[in-house]
Order: C-alpha cells, then structure tokens, then sequence
C-alpha cells in the first residue's frame, strides 16, 4: 500500500508523501511497452532483465508502463514506479488486449464526482457527447444535428480517412476487422491499426486516471468498465493512430505490431498527447480549477451538505 514504510510490534507505520513532490503528469514521457522481462528495485530506481541485456528505466519520467506477457515485478518495484505516479497497465502479447490498471498519481475525487454527475444527467451527458463529436470536426458541427444524425457524419468522416490514408500508402484498405481470437488471420493493416489503437488506450487510461477521473463512466460509449477510455481514444484515432498505422502496413519487414508500437510512440511524443489529454479532459468535464489539499482528510457526506472530516464532532 502506498505510504507504508515499516512494520512495528504495534503494526504498520504510515506516512503522507507531499504529492506536490511528484513530477506532474503532462511532464512525464509517453510510455514504454515490456514482455519477458522481470523488474526489481534498485535504489530509489527500477532495473528491467531481459533476456538481451538489462536496463534501468527512468521511472521519474515515465507516464506509463504496458507490461506484456512473461512480465514479472517485485513489490518494492511496484511501490517506486507507484510513488512517482507511473501507471501499470497489464496487457497482452504486443499490446492488443488490456486486462489490469493500477492506480494514476491523484488521490483527490472532487473530479470524478463532478464526472458522475455529468454522466447521470441527461442534459449534461448530451452536451459532453455533443461537445466530444464537435472536437473532431475543425469546421465544427450545426448545432440542430440530432445525435443519430452527428454519428452518421463521424462515421463519414473516418471512412474518408482510411480513403485517403489508403491511396497515400498504396495499401489496400477493405474493412476494419478484429478478432482477438482469430488475430493471425487479420491483415497486417488491421494488425496495425489494433496494435495502435491499444497503445493508445493505454495512453488515454492513464490520462484518466491520473488526472483523477473514471475509465468506466463513458459518455458517447456505455456498459463496459472502460469505456471513458474509449471516448477519449476516439478524440485522436484519426489524427494518431492511422499515418503509423499505415506507413507501417506499407513498409515490408517483420515485427510490424513492434514497429507501430515504436512509431507511434515518438509520435505521440512530437504531439504532446499526454498534455493535450489532460487538457482536453478538463475541458470537456470542467476541471480546470485547482483540487483541494490532496494531504487534508476528506469531507463527511451529509444530506443537508457535506461537513469537514478529520474533526471530532462529539
């Protein structure tokens, strides 16, 4: 558990780390994508062994880490990359399937709380979906469109995209499939999109999480425990994954999904996405201003208005 330093005869001692501490998440590089390899704690740092050699990652930098399959980790590295507010996402083999998260750098839930009840209104969900459609269009979108009408249009808009990508790169382009259980019969292009296309839900659930909101309260997508990480992703497919995803498709050689991986990476990098992630997600739900104290205790919920924690009301 984050903040636990010792144990006593008495039990465990806690301490409250100075959040303000912590390199700011916008701050922080893109990610960085593992398999076989086993990572332990060295010194305030965290050495990663692979089979090719070992190497010491910059934790204090790191936004997110994607550990694939035959990854291992020791508590205490678990603890440093925690501490300096890396998120650990547990994936599969290249990258295509997220199964686990742990926790970003916040601890404050004023944000998810005003997420909540955005989602749970209907008028203010409209207007997010609306708002969330309306990024993606440089010249904006009518405002009397209905949303059935806003959804033909994106779909218009990412068919003319996969056109353009298509005749730019020479690469054929037919249909977007993907099976996870059938992915060795997908074409390299569908191959492509879906390794990128993971990498960056990894990259939008740790803007999320760190900037303290829900990856399971989705506003245009619903009913599954990511889907904000869906509605996110959606805001910068076009725009991020398809040049790689393409260029990639149209280069010949082997390890296609660790080339997109690679490529999208310093791509991601040259745009700032993190930044504009978290920018952007504030924007849309209204968390611009600063959060409370992180260190003070949290507030009692009381019908009539919540009161101030950490007190004695006796």
């Amino acid at each position: 558990m984050p903040g636990a330093t010792g144990m006593t005869g008495g039990g465990i001692i806690w301490h409250k780390q100075n959040l303000r501490e912590l390199p700011k998440f916008r701050d922080g590089t893109t990610y960085l994508y593992l398999e076989h390899t086993r990572l332990e704690q060295d010194g305030r740092g965290v050495r990663a062994y692979h089979p090719d050699g070992m190497v010491t990652l910059p934790v204090a930098s790191l936004s997110v880490l994607l550990l694939g399959p035959g990854c291992s980790v020791s508590h205490e590295a678990v603890k440093a990359l925690s501490n300096t507010g890396c998120s650990l996402l547990w994936v599969g083999e290249g990258g295509v399937r997220l199964y686990a998260s742990g926790l970003g750098e916040t601890r404050s839930a004023v944000r998810l709380h005003r997420q909540a009840r955005l989602w749970a209104n209907t008028q203010s969900r409209l207007r997010v979906v609306r708002q969330m459609y309306a990024m993606r269009f440089p010249e904006g979108l009518p405002e009397d469109l209905t949303l059935q009408q806003i959804r033909g249009r994106e779909g218009a808009r990412v068919r003319d995209a996969y056109a353009r990508y298509s005749k730019a790169h020479g690469v054929k382009w037919d249909a977007r499939q993907y099976k996870m259980q059938d992915w060795d019969r997908a074409t390299p292009l569908n191959k492509a999109v879906s390794a990128g296309n993971t990498c960056l839900y990894g990259l939008a659930h740790a803007a999320i999480l760190a900037t303290g909101y829900s990856p399971a309260l989705g506003f245009v997508h619903t009913g599954k425990m990511l889907s904000f990480v869906y509605d996110v992703a959606d805001l910068y497919k076009v725009e991020v994954v398809l040049p790689v995803a393409f260029r990639e498709a149209a280069t010949p050689g082997d390890d296609l999904e660790r080339r997109v991986r690679t490529g999208l990476r310093d791509h991601m990098t040259q745009l700032r996405l993190l930044e504009r992630m978290a920018a952007d997600l504030h924007h849309l739900l209204g968390g611009d201003e600063p959060d409370a104290d992180d260190l003070a205790p949290g507030d009692l919920w009381d019908p009539e208005g919540d009161v101030r924690g950490g007190v004695n009301h006796g």
